[in-house]
């Protein structure tokens, strides 16, 4: 059965020709000759059915091309009683893929903003975490990606990231270290100007 039709949309990036999204059925085909080039028959009947399950699993991990994060951060709220302090998020689970190898990495973001005059639902935050994270990614670029969002759409005093994460490129092939995890920060605003807010931001994280 084919992909729907919007998985047959035009795709690229901004400084690259778009391409047709393959169909589920060229997608499956890839796999089988995944499992071929691994060495193993994609006919055995423990594997038969490997092809189906891995793109469905990769329309679940990679779900983030079809969402919008601005979209997710649109509806705010402008009565907030005077609060003018941090609103923050921690230990927000993080599901990522690296696109250097398409290899797992899991960890946490702690994201934070400063409010103005408008705040956002806070399960607004955690679904743009998860709208990143499920694309191909380099955690650098996705810890800039989600602090641009929160940004571009709620216009605060200043937002924090922070991403605590393990990248199985790194624990499971190449230098095969299993205890290093990797910090990245983006600090926008006050948050970048005011180290006191700054390491307010640190200490909670680190509760």
């Amino acid at each position: 059965m084919d992909a729907p039709a919007r998985d047959r949309t035009l795709i690229g990036s901004d400084d690259l020709e778009p391409v047709t999204r393959p169909t589920r059925e060229e997608a499956m085909e890839a796999v089988r000759t995944l499992i071929a080039w691994a060495g193993d028959d994609p006919r055995r009947e423990g594997v038969i059915d490997t092809p189906k399950r891995v793109v469905d699993a990769y329309a679940e991990w990679f779900e983030g091309y079809n969402l919008d994060p601005a979209k997710e951060l649109s509806r705010t709220f402008e009565d907030v009683q005077g609060y003018d302090d941090i609103v923050m998020l921690r230990d927000i689970e993080v599901e990522s893929h690296c696109e250097h190898h398409m290899a797992p990495f899991l960890g946490k973001a702690y994201v934070a903003y400063m409010p103005t005059n408008r705040v956002v639902g806070i399960s607004k935050l955690a679904k743009v975490v998860e709208i990143f994270a499920r694309r191909l990614q380099t955690q650098e670029t996705m810890t800039q990606q989600i602090a641009d969002a929160i940004t571009d759409s709620l216009r605060p005093a200043g937002v924090a990231v922070l991403i605590d994460a393990a990248h199985q490129c790194m624990t499971t092939r190449g230098v095969h270290h299993r205890h290093v995890s990797t910090i990245t920060t983006q600090f926008t605003g006050v948050f970048k100007t005011d180290p006191t807010l700054r390491q307010r931001f640190l200490d909670f994280v680190n509760r």
